[in-house]
């Protein structure tokens, strides 16, 4: 009996020992985030376009959007991409600095958390923001309609603020057809339409349309500046991403509702559509990676890999 007892002991210590990582006192490493099917590739430019405010449902298989869904159609897709939280400012927040840090779009603080700005520089790497109507070279004040100050993260960050040579790197959007034209295109561009070639508000000359004018507005903004730069030798070796900072308000799944993304490149799988759950760190990460940069800024260093969108 005494025998019996020691061994069933033994089962229950070793057991134990099993659950709780072989007994050390040490935390587990951070697992290698999957890299869901590929390998992801290495590129000298990486694009982010952001538009607002429309959910997954409202743009794919729209028929007022026919660029947009040809993009979709030649690409990959993110079909379970979803937004981290509403309003706005958070998710841009997301895709910049892996933490949504404001509460909502009021939040006027300086951003200390580590970001794309200090990992690019740390990693060697140039930038800029590409703010549409933004009011001049280097400009980090509040709104001047159409531009919107909550739609520019850069613009938020103590290494922009507290640098003026950081500063100068957010540009009006008509720099990037410059950029585009002279090859000085930097590593890491972030793309800002204006409120009104957002799908935020109305088109430019209307005081009130519906969805449908304004998603078909977005659609022809992006013919006109996105379609130049993937006819360019630039494009040869880009990336550019395309996705919605948030759904519709009534959406809230995952936080902040289905969102439209889709993945392009001369690399990418044609028509490729995902099935993985993603959010905005996950593209966070993917920027970083394609730019070889080892810093990884909050979220974005847990956050699943996006290898599968390439051959």
């Amino acid at each position: 009996m005494v025998d019996q007892a020691r061994h069933f002991a033994l089962v229950i210590f070793l057991v134990s020992l099993c659950s709780c990582g072989g007994g050390s006192s040490s935390s587990s490493p951070t697992p290698t985030p999957p890299v869901n099917g590929g390998t992801i590739p290495q590129f000298a430019h990486v694009f982010l376009i952001v538009e607002e405010n429309h959910s997954y449902s409202d743009v794919v298989g729209n028929p007022g959007m026919p660029y947009f869904n040809s993009l979709i159609a030649k690409y990959g897709l993110a079909t379970q991409y979803f937004a981290d939280t509403h309003p706005s400012l958070p998710n841009y927040f997301m895709l910049t600095t892996g933490a949504t840090i404001a509460l909502d779009d009021t939040f006027s603080a300086t951003v200390t958390q580590n970001n794309v700005v200090r990992a690019l520089i740390g990693g060697g790497k140039t930038w800029k923001c590409y703010a549409e109507s933004l009011p001049s070279v280097g400009y980090l004040g509040a709104d001047v309609t159409p531009y919107i100050k909550d739609h520019n993260p850069c613009t938020y960050f103590s290494d922009v603020i507290n640098s003026s040579t950081q500063a100068a790197n957010v540009v009006p959007f008509t720099q990037f057809a410059t950029d585009t034209t002279n090859s000085t295109l930097p590593n890491y561009g972030l793309i800002i339409p204006d409120l009104q070639n957002d799908a935020h508000d109305c088109p430019p000359g209307l005081t009130t349309c519906n969805d449908a004018q304004k998603l078909a507005n977005t659609d022809l903004w992006l013919q006109n500046n996105l379609a130049p730069f993937l006819a360019s030798p630039a494009f040869a070796n880009s990336l550019v991403i395309l996705t919605f900072d948030e759904g519709q308000p009534t959406d809230l799944a995952h936080g902040g509702g289905q969102v439209s993304t889709i993945i392009m490149s001369p690399k990418s799988k044609v028509g490729y559509k995902s099935t993985t759950f993603y959010q905005h760190e996950s593209t966070l990460r993917l920027m970083m990676k394609v730019l070889a940069v080892s810093d990884l800024p909050g979220a974005a260093a847990a956050a699943p890999d996006m290898g599968e969108f390439f051959q």
